[in-house]
């Protein structure tokens, strides 16, 4: 984990997308916020570039590779496993095999979109307090 790193979303509402740049702006974290719209673009990217990301907040159900698809494939590949990268699952449904299946994939989270700006903003600052204070086996390398 890389506390410097960027921030990975993987959203496909360009609402929610626009929203949560607008947040991300406010709150004025130092790192890059990187969006994806689909499961596949973002594994396409972690795969090639040679940063190490911050976090991961992805939406569940996504076109081409969903949420859980894509954190399966992020799991098993040694090289991203590696880069200890804290995945998140930021959605606007919530069941309980939905958040069974993904705590059973060492999903590290499963937060429910808030309805209204001031909630989504205290879960996001919420979520990057927390990940700044936490430590990672290639944070003490």
């Amino acid at each position: 984990m890389n506390k410097q790193g960027p921030i990975i979303i993987i959203e496909d509402d360009a609402d929610d997308c626009e929203v949560l740049k607008s947040i991300f702006e406010d709150l004025n974290y130092e790192n890059e916020i990187v969006f994806f719209t689909d499961g596949e673009k973002a594994l396409e990217y972690l795969k090639v570039t040679e940063l190490f990301p911050f976090l991961i907040l992805s939406d569940v159900n996504l076109p081409k590779l969903d949420g859980f698809e894509l954190r399966s494939m992020i799991y098993t590949n040694n090289e991203l496993c590696k880069k200890c990268i804290p995945y998140l699952f930021f959605s606007t449904g919530v069941s309980q095999k939905a958040v069974y299946d993904a705590y059973t994939m060492s999903v590290q989270g499963f937060f429910l979109k808030p309805s209204n700006y001031t909630e989504v903003t205290d879960t996001i600052k919420a979520i990057v307090t927390y990940w700044q204070k936490c430590y990672a086996p290639n944070h003490l390398e």
